[in-house]
């Protein structure tokens, strides 16, 4: 089913709020190289932020495979495993200028859901997505609080 927006369990999770409880899950992000490849990266909740339904605000290291694409392209897939769904959201891309006095560097997008869908089957139940263990959860949940509220910036 294709829906112009991402739904309620989606946002909740990218909502930017309670990261420390969200630590566990990643995302795979997919973009294509300029030899047209597709390109997979992974992608944790400290990186992506849900304005609303529709507009999204991505923070990617400076100088990836990832961010080079996305820079040339202006597009990108978001897979999300959740709630027993796939979630496959179609994103348009704008690169933000850099943040005068960002405490963490990235290169910031604003993304605005081209199409997003939501997939599952009848005969089986999605269990899992990709989840992570934080090497130094503390930390790290610091750098992604800051890096989610300087993307609302």
């Amino acid at each position: 089913m294709q829906i112009p927006r991402i739904g309620k369990e989606l946002f909740t999770l990218l909502d930017g709020k309670g990261l420390e409880h969200k630590q566990h899950e990643a995302m795979m992000l997919l973009t294509v190289t300029e030899d047209q490849w597709p390109h997979i990266a992974m992608i944790s909740v400290g990186e992506v932020v849900a304005l609303d339904e529709k507009n999204l605000r991505l923070a990617l290291w400076p100088g990836t495979t990832t961010t080079g694409n996305m820079i040339r392209t202006g597009k990108a897939t978001l897979a999300v495993f959740i709630g027993g769904k796939a979630h496959y959201v179609r994103l348009s891309l704008e690169h933000l200028p850099t943040l005068p006095g960002a405490k963490h560097v990235r290169e910031r997008f604003a993304a605005q859901v081209f199409a997003a869908r939501e997939d599952s089957a009848q005969y089986a139940d999605i269990l899992t997505g990709v989840m992570v263990r934080l090497k130094e959860p503390e930390s790290v949940i610091n750098r992604w609080n800051e890096t989610v509220a300087e993307l609302l910036m």
